[in-house]
């Protein structure tokens, strides 16, 4: 009797949690279901409206990342892709978290504009270990700009998420997570990943020390190590205002700068220095700006690539904020660099 009366309660809570989903909006959405069980449900929707000009365009048509392609460009275009939804399920003290975003292509501009969801984030937390796929340990995230154009220079950033298991001690994270060989022959990537975080955090803000060590395997049948490491943090300045920083050298490869640099160049493993720094100010309580920089380059493929633009953004209601940014991809080693404006709209579940 008392099963039935606790599944009645649960249904209850859930029926509750659904009605309030439907009528009112909230930064996201939980539902109680028990004194240690609960269902969040979040993510956002969002609007880009982008021009582009010039004689390069990323290679991924949506945003910039490291690399272009070059050629005239004088293109606009809408899109949607980036709009995503997640849901975090609690029991105790297990955690499952999964997210779901739109970039996995498939659709077309002719007719439908339909895309494939792409999976972000699926792991699972208990305690101090977690196994999965999310942000590498080598990312510290909140040293990202924010940007109409997502992330701001990723040229420039710790940007990466894949498969790993990770242990976490206070302020310090050791992982091993998922090997690749960029370049390279992955089927013989037989030795995990290893990298190693420390996070020194306060009323200040944060800053975070990474290293990692990687086995790398040529087209040439060799094996050869490498060994990258990175700073980055976010510093509140004053008021609600923060300065946002990452420094990366060594053979970080395609954990850095999102394909400014790769692991292997021929039989040789890539060398990278990149740098990234965006200051944020609020005008007010609801509109704030974030101007941002950010540099690779490379001593194999003497690969150089900056990304810098300057935004503003207004909040109309806690969760709805409209963005205009304007900003110059340039690729030295190209001898070619776009301008571009975007405007996005966004409402955060």
């Amino acid at each position: 009797m008392g099963k039935v009366k606790m599944f009645n309660k649960k249904k209850l809570l859930l029926a509750t949690g659904l009605l309030t989903m439907a009528g009112v909006a909230h930064a996201s959405y939980e539902i109680k279901l028990s004194d240690e069980d609960s269902i969040t449900f979040g993510g956002y929707i969002k609007l880009d409206t982008r021009y582009v000009d010039g004689n390069i365009d990323s290679i991924t048509k949506d945003y910039w990342v490291g690399a272009g392609n070059v050629g005239d460009i004088s293109k606009v275009s809408f899109r949607a892709t980036e709009s995503r939804f997640n849901t975090k399920y609690v029991h105790g003290d297990v955690t499952g978290f999964i997210e779901l975003d739109f970039h996995g292509g498939g659709g077309n501009e002719i007719v439908s504009n339909s895309s494939n969801p792409r999976i972000r984030h699926a792991f699972i937390k208990y305690k101090n270990i977690l196994v999965g796929q999310t942000w590498s340990t080598f990312v510290n995230t909140s040293a990202l700009a924010e940007g109409a154009d997502f992330g701001g220079p990723l040229n420039a950033s710790a940007f990466i998420r894949q498969g790993q298991i990770r242990y976490t001690q206070g302020n310090f994270q050791v992982a091993i997570e998922n090997p690749e060989s960029d370049q390279g022959d992955p089927s013989q990537d037989s030795i995990p990943d290893v990298i190693a975080k420390y996070t020194f955090k306060g009323d200040w803000g944060n800053v975070s020390v990474a290293g990692l060590a990687r086995q790398l395997n040529t087209l040439g049948g060799n094996s050869e190590s490498a060994f990258g490491y990175g700073i980055a943090g976010k510093i509140n300045i004053f008021g609600k205002d923060d300065l946002r920083f990452q420094y990366h050298g060594g053979e970080t490869g395609r954990y850095v700068g999102v394909v400014a640099a790769r692991d292997l160049v021929g039989e040789e493993v890539e060398e990278t220095t990149s740098y990234m720094v965006a200051y944020r100010h609020f005008w007010s309580e609801d509109i704030r700006s974030t101007a941002f920089y950010g540099n690779t380059s490379t001593d194999v493929s003497d690969a150089d690539r900056t990304h810098w633009g300057v935004n503003i953004f207004k909040n109309y209601t806690k969760e709805l904020s409209f963005g205009l940014e304007v900003g110059n991809f340039d690729s030295a080693d190209q001898n070619a660099d776009s301008d571009y404006v975007q405007f996005s709209a966004k409402y955060v579940l």
